[in-house]
């Protein structure tokens, strides 16, 4: 129930009109009626609840001469009576004995209160003309609480509203200010936190063992609940995830007493809501609105305009990976001519330099002169070999994507050395190393790098050619690591191919 109490006065201390004037019964029931349009007049345009209701129920017992009057109203959400809103008798005094008229207050056909009169002024009954008047008052304060209901719903509609178009403008924002994923999936926890006036907000998405995990949180808790948090997951077998999965929400009054809840975290909460995050017909995660326990539960509405906001925010996130896979395709798009402007230009040129310096070292008559040009041409050699490993380098996916053997050859290359080496690739390598092959290749190009590289790391050449022919002729792929310079002996490792491998 929720009231207010304004501080009553004594019978007699009542205004004069309401010691003077009582309504007199043998005038007929509808003698008071202009009184009650004075007293109550502006009070269904009157914003504020609890003085409108006070006016009621002091014209309440001025209009039908009674030492006592009461506006109890349930709370929107359900609640009991709790303590009215009271007229001319002191709070915690009992209510005057003898005649009493109470009627109900209905908000659209709901019995949302009562309105109470008791103790008639000159000890009589109330008649018919008193039960029409605290009738009209009752109907004034169905109104003016429906008003009251309105302007609310209005104010917490307009907030919700406000905060799904700030979420979509900070997840969209440009650029230069637009956040990582995990930065987004905070902004739409602790702005669910703040509109629906909770203790926590956290975004959960699917586990890799099945279940869901909490990947953000807001909280005005204690940085120990936030670590739990970070470590605790709804399992697989949770009633909960079965309903977020089937796309519903979850709506509990008191989640440390649910028994839908099997989450060592939900001792912390009370009424909680745990929204999917539904795009598309598809779960995307869901996200956790949780009060403390005692709070009050959410509303009706609340529960409404948090759905919304989970299904305005899911929108948003389904937006961001888009925006940023546009972003990840242009740089793509943007490495791949790179790549054809080395391959096309850079590495042709340098191929027609070299091929006019061994022209120049065939028709060189002194020694020391060919072999400048000999040299010069391994260096041209080897810098070509080098272009085509960055060109490899610039064609690889995503970091977050799994990394191909490619990739992982170059990583290991680069990691070891402390620099680019050259590495060459022949054949389809992505096609015809399995996994297992993979790895034991890996480690043989860690060893032999390691070898080659102490004490000082030198020009390296690594060569993975997947066409070679094993010497029981069986197809193979081959790593050769090699020293251009010859200050190093030449490492080899191969294994067979399996037969399906590449076909």
């Amino acid at each position: 129930m929720r009231c207010a109490l304004k501080p009553s006065d004594p019978a007699g201390d009542l205004p004069d009109r309401t010691a003077q004037s009582p309504p007199a019964p043998a005038a007929g029931p509808f003698s008071g009626l202009p009184h009650l349009w004075e007293e109550g007049g502006g009070v269904g345009s009157d914003h504020d609840l609890g003085r409108a209701l006070d006016r009621i129920a002091e014209a309440a017992a001025s209009l039908t001469g009674a030492h006592h009057a009461a506006v109890a109203l349930r709370d929107a959400d359900g609640g009991g009576p709790g303590e009215p809103i009271t007229h001319g008798v002191s709070p915690g005094a009992a209510p005057p004995v003898g005649a009493a008229l109470e009627v109900p207050i209905q908000v659209a056909g709901e019995v949302c209160g009562t309105l109470y009169v008791a103790g008639k002024g000159d000890g009589g009954e109330f008649d018919d003309g008193d039960r029409h008047l605290v009738r009209v008052l009752a109907a004034e304060a169905g109104l003016a609480l429906s008003n009251a209901r309105m302007h609310a719903a209005a104010r917490q509609r307009r907030r919700w509203i406000e905060g799904a178009a700030s979420v979509t403008t900070a997840l969209l924002a440009g650029p230069e200010t637009r956040s990582t994923a995990t930065h987004a999936l905070t902004v739409v926890a602790e702005q669910g936190r703040e509109l629906a006036e909770a203790a926590t907000g956290a975004v959960l998405l699917p586990h890799a063992d099945g279940g869901m995990e909490v990947v953000a949180i807001s909280t005005v808790l204690s940085e120990d609940v936030r670590t739990e948090a970070f470590h605790d997951w709804i399992p697989p077998a949770s009633p909960v995830l079965h309903q977020l999965h089937a796309g519903l929400a979850v709506f509990s009054d008191d989640f440390a007493a649910d028994p839908r809840s099997i989450s060592p975290l939900s001792r912390h909460y009370g009424p909680t809501m745990l929204l999917p995050l539904r795009s598309n017909g598809r779960v995307l995660g869901a996200l956790a609105l949780c009060r403390m326990s005692g709070d009050r539960r959410f509303s009706h509405t609340e529960r409404t305009l948090g759905t919304q906001f989970a299904a305005q925010a899911a929108v948003a996130l389904v937006l961001v990976d888009r925006h940023r896979d546009r972003e990840r395709l242009a740089v793509f798009e943007d490495r791949d001519r790179i790549a054809r402007d080395l391959h096309d230009l850079v590495i042709q040129r340098l191929f027609a330099t070299g091929m006019l310096l061994e022209t120049a070292r065939r028709k060189a008559l002194l020694p020391e002169v060919q072999e400048g040009l000999g040299e010069a041409i391994d260096e041209l050699d080897a810098t070509i070999q080098e272009i085509r490993t960055a060109i490899i380098a610039l064609q690889q996916g995503p970091s977050e994507a799994p990394p191909g053997l490619r990739t992982r050859v170059l990583r290991a290359a680069g990691t070891a050395l402390g620099g680019r080496p050259s590495v060459q690739f022949v054949g389809p390598v992505e096609a015809r190393v399995d996994e297992r092959t993979g790895r034991e290749l890996l480690t043989a190009l860690d060893r032999a790098l390691t070898s080659v590289g102490a004490p000082s790391p030198p020009r390296v050449s690594v060569v993975v050619d997947t066409t070679a022919t094993l010497p029981d002729g069986r197809p193979g792929v081959r790593l050769t690591v090699r020293s251009p310079d010859g200050s190093h002996p030449p490492v080899t490792w191969e294994r067979p191919l399996d037969d399906h491998s590449g076909s």
